[in-house]
Formats: C-alpha cells, sequence, structure tokens
C-alpha cells in the first residue's frame, strides 16, 4: 500500500482554510491512505473551553463531510484529528474511507492544558480493518505510554495510525522503540508551526515520520514546513513477531507479573 504522512500548519480557527490547505496538500501525491495531524482543522492552542465548544464538530461534521468527498473521489482512506462535540468535548480521530466513517478514537492520555478543555476518551484502543490490512488509532501524548502500542498491537493493529500535535523533542525517536517493542508500522503525523495566544507559546517540531518493524524510518519530514511523503509499505511484514528462533516479542509475554 502507499501510506502518505501528511504535515500541516494550521491557522487558530480557519476550519474552512485548514481543511483546504491539507487537502491541496494531499492532492500533491496519490496514496492509499492518507494520516493528518491532530486537531488539524481548528489549530491547537485554545484559550478557553468556549473556544472549543465553538470550533468542535461531531464526528460526521463539516470536516468529515469535505474529506469524505476527497475519499471517495481518489479511492482513498484517510485518518485526521478534530475536536468532537458528544455528549462531551473529546480530542478524536476518525478514519474515512470511500464507504464512510469506519471507526473513531477519543485520546486517553491528554497532555497538558488539553486537561482543561477535553474530557479523557472512553471507546478503548479501537483497531479497524481496511483492505490493506488492520490498522489502529492513537492521538499525540499516547505515545509515551508504551501499553497504548502495546494493547493496539495486541488486538491485531499492523499499522498505527498516530496524528499528533507535538512540542515535546522526544517522540520522533521514541517511536522508533516503539516499532521494534511491538514489530509494527507507525505514521506519525505532526504539524510546524507556533500559536502564541493567551499567554501560551507552542512551537510544534514537524519531523512527522514513516516507521518500520524494524525501527527503520522510511520517511522523517522538517521541522519547518507543510510537507508531504509516502511511502510502499506491506503490511503483513507486521506479522512476523521473531526476533530469533528461540524468542517471539507476543509469546513470550509473561502477563502474569505486569500491574
Amino acid at each position: 500500500m502507499r501510506l502518505a504522512v501528511v504535515q500541516t500548519n494550521p491557522i487558530f480557527g480557519e476550519i474552512k482554510k485548514n481543511i483546504a490547505s491539507a487537502i491541496e496538500i494531499m492532492s500533491s501525491k496519490s496514496a492509499d491512505l492518507y494520516v493528518l495531524p491532530e486537531l488539524f482543522n481548528t489549530g491547537y492552542n485554545f484559550k478557553d473551553v468556549q473556544e472549543v465548544q465553538q470550533l468542535a464538530e461531531p464526528q460526521d461534521g463539516a470536516t468529515c463531510r469535505e474529506l469524505l468527498k476527497f475519499a471517495k473521489g481518489n479511492s482513498c482512506y484517510i485518518a485526521y484529528g478534530f475536536a468532537e462535540k458528544a455528549d462531551k468535548l473529546y480530542n478524536s480521530a476518525i478514519l474515512l474511507g470511500p464507504e464512510g466513517i469506519i471507526g473513531h478514537y477519543r485520546k486517553i492520555h491528554l497532555f497538558y492544558r488539553e486537561n482543561l478543555f477535553f474530557t479523557r476518551g472512553n471507546v478503548g484502543f479501537p483497531v479497524f480493518k481496511i483492505p490493506f490490512g488492520t490498522v489502529g488509532l492513537m492521538i499525540c501524548f499516547d505515545w509515551i505510554y508504551p501499553e497504548a502500542t502495546r494493547t493496539l498491537t495486541l488486538k491485531g493493529a499492523q499499522l498505527i495510525l498516530h496524528p499528533s500535535n507535538l512540542v515535546l523533542p522526544h517522540c520522533p525517536d521514541s517511536m522508533v522503540v516503539r516499532c521494534l517493542e511491538n514489530r509494527i508500522f507507525t505514521v506519525t503525523a505532526d504539524r510546524v508551526g507556533r500559536e502564541n495566544r493567551g499567554g501560551i507559546d507552542l512551537t510544534f517540531i514537524g519531523q512527522s515520520e514513516i516507521v518500520s518493524p524494524r525501527g527503520e524510518i522510511l520517511v522523517r519530514l522538517s521541522g519547518k514546513y507543510p510537507e508531504i511523503a509516502v511511502a510502499e509499505i506491506d503490511l503483513s511484514i507486521a506479522d512476523d513477531k521473531k526476533v530469533n528462533e528461540h524468542n517471539h516479542l507476543l509469546n513470550d509475554l509473561n502477563r502474569s507479573l505486569y500491574f
């Protein structure tokens, strides 16, 4: 399959412009699956919960409808992050394809001031079947908890889709370890740029990447520019969990000793 990681630089609150910009970037390269950043349509640095309420959407809102047009027109799949308006406000991600919404995830490990605006996710760590294999969803700060990637792996994920808005420097290198620990592919779609709002100044590191089950960095983008890159991958490679003839990553787990 052709996997695309999409790095954007959203303008805070300009949902239509941010969607159009993302679609323009996506249109520049053909892929089977595109992964966009966390909160790619709204921006990240909310001043208060009222801003989140104004900018949040239901799962089938305007952002979904626009990206669904692209998915149908290009026979592809798209994962993206957005502020979800439901019973509460969630930092969420959706996976959609030509047939519509395939599934969604609500961020469990909220970072920094997200705890002021969003409710912790309540749908666990889901995996979904698409024509190319089994994929899982997590969002940004979930990376720091090895349990998140391991849970998705145990549920059968061959590829983890990881929309992000990274401000800490550690994630890109840490995802190499997550891939080695679990023998999976990951794609981390980050953003670039700076948002200085309400006395909070955040700079996003970019460095979006695709990593193989062997820990190879197949793609890593810059830390400064909106970009896209595509890697050709075979998800079946992630089914081989053997380290050597005597060690199997999952069979060797002694789960009775953890926690």
